[in-house]
């Protein structure tokens, strides 16, 4: 899994909007499958979900974003999910620091 989401997670943040928003409704779709199997990769799937994409002006990046951090907080135990939101929430200004700071709530 780990190769394929090395392969993958440039996708997450590519310069061209349509793969950016394509890759993060594949992720979105991927989610309820993989579930907590996606641990291993869960530090580095994170940042490239939310950086750019949470405070992205396209708003179908963002909602394609704002699926995948929901669907993460559905299907995956939030242990796994509490050390890198937080971490990013931190970091984050605008929208997407209010955004993630309510999921974290």
């Amino acid at each position: 899994a780990l190769q394929i989401f090395d392969a993958f997670k440039p996708r997450l943040h590519d310069s061209n909007s349509k793969v950016n928003q394509l890759a993060l409704e594949a992720m979105h779709k991927m989610v309820p499958l993989l579930k907590d199997n996606l641990s291993p990769v869960i530090n580095m799937l994170i940042p490239a979900i939310v950086d750019n994409n949470l405070n992205s002006k396209n708003p179908g990046i963002y909602a394609a974003a704002t699926n995948v951090i929901q669907a993460l907080c559905q299907h995956l135990d939030s242990s796994l999910l509490l050390q890198p939101l937080c971490t990013k929430a931190q970091f984050l200004n605008g929208k997407a620091k209010q955004d993630l700071t309510e999921k974290l709530a």
